[in-house]
């Protein structure tokens, strides 16, 4: 019985599988939200933005992770995260995220035209999203 009231979860990239197991509830940055995706949910395929997965357990416990962007396949019983880059939340360096962010900034100030002020702005986005996700993570973020 167990089977039909979770979810599976694998959470790939590039680099390889970062997390393979049972839940009760994930959470994703679907392009145009958030998504919460429970069991026997309806199949849906959407692209991600960065931002931080949260994957619930069958115990309650939860894993956060970070990911930048990708495309989210949902089944009733599966939940597959195939992400540009993932990481577990616990494993972003803040301080290097700030530096991230920084460049990013930097490079957006300096565009000279649109093709490296649409890479700045991109970049941007990424290094904030993961700076935020470390942040909530950590209990520090504001707003």
């Amino acid at each position: 019985m167990a089977e039909n009231t979770n979810l599976k979860v694998d959470i790939v990239s590039a680099e390889g599988q970062i997390h393979s197991g049972g839940a009760r509830m994930v959470y994703a940055p679907a392009e145009m939200g958030e998504v919460g995706i429970a069991p026997r949910h309806a199949p849906l395929l959407t692209r991600l933005k960065a931002g931080p997965v949260r994957v619930e357990d069958e115990e309650g416990n939860t894993t956060h992770y970070f990911v930048s962007g990708g495309i989210l396949e949902v089944q009733p019983h599966l939940v597959t995260v195939l992400a540009d880059t993932a990481e577990r939340a616990k494993d972003i360096d803040e301080a290097a995220a700030e530096a991230a962010k920084r460049r990013a900034e930097e490079a957006l100030s300096q565009a000279h035209d649109k093709v490296d002020l649409a890479r700045a702005q991109a970049e941007l986005a990424e290094a904030a999203a993961r700076l935020h996700a470390v942040k909530q993570l950590r209990g520090t973020a504001r707003g």
